[in-house]
């Protein structure tokens, strides 16, 4: 059996689509796992944030200035 470091060279090796095709078997194969109240309680989460951004409740930001954001309050 290979490594997860061996995996991850091959992995990194591939083309982008398949790269993207293997990310979303992984999650898939995730998600099966998971506990159907948990899954339930993000779909519910996931659909209120987009409600609040279509009527333009919050204004949403860039993933970037997000971590900045955090970086800020961390900060001592």
């Amino acid at each position: 059996m290979r490594s997860i470091e061996e995996l991850t060279k091959e992995i990194l090796a591939l083309p982008s689509v398949s790269r993207e095709l293997l990310v979303e078997k992984l999650v898939e194969s995730l998600e099966v796992e998971s506990d159907p109240t948990i899954q339930t309680a993000w779909i519910t989460e996931a659909k209120q944030r987009r409600d609040e951004i279509r009527n333009g409740i919050v204004q949403p930001i860039s993933g970037q200035e997000a971590l900045e954001q955090i970086r800020q309050m961390l900060k001592p």
